[in-house]
């Protein structure tokens, strides 16, 4: 058997599949398809399935803290790929500072949590293959 692209983009969905990794087509989510789940292809984050697995992860934030976080993942701009990157991964492990108004009005911070390190089950696992991305 020939090794080429496909057959190792293959392979690393089968052992994504095999984790227990939802595995779609980046065509079947593309913008335009029936299941779209980008509005266009400069969109590298599935933000339906982010808002609701956040919701899901942290269930004391309002919605407005829910929005916040969504705002500070979809606005990491740096002037380099590797500073964005660092920026997020700090997210991930650190977690997302919020800033809320508690019942009182008493402005409070919290933070909003883009992963459950605790209860790895908890968390959404998605691989997606040909995922096209336009830069700009």
């Amino acid at each position: 058997m020939k090794l080429t692209e496909s057959v190792v983009e293959q392979a690393a969905l089968d052992w994504f599949g095999g984790l227990g990794y939802e595995v779609l087509s980046g065509l079947a989510i593309a913008p335009g398809e029936p299941a779209a789940e980008r509005a266009d292809y400069k969109q590298v984050f599935l933000f339906d399935r982010l808002q609701t697995k956040l919701e899901d992860l942290n269930p004391n934030i309002p919605p407005e803290g829910l929005e916040e976080a969504l705002r500070k993942v979809r606005l990491i701009i740096h002037p380099t790929l590797i500073e964005n990157n660092r920026v997020f991964h700090r997210l991930l492990v650190e977690g997302v500072d919020v800033e809320l108004r508690n019942r009182d009005g008493q402005i409070i911070h919290d933070k909003v949590w883009l992963i459950d390190f605790a209860r790895p089950e908890a968390n959404e696992f998605l691989a997606v293959n040909q995922f096209t991305v336009e830069e700009g």
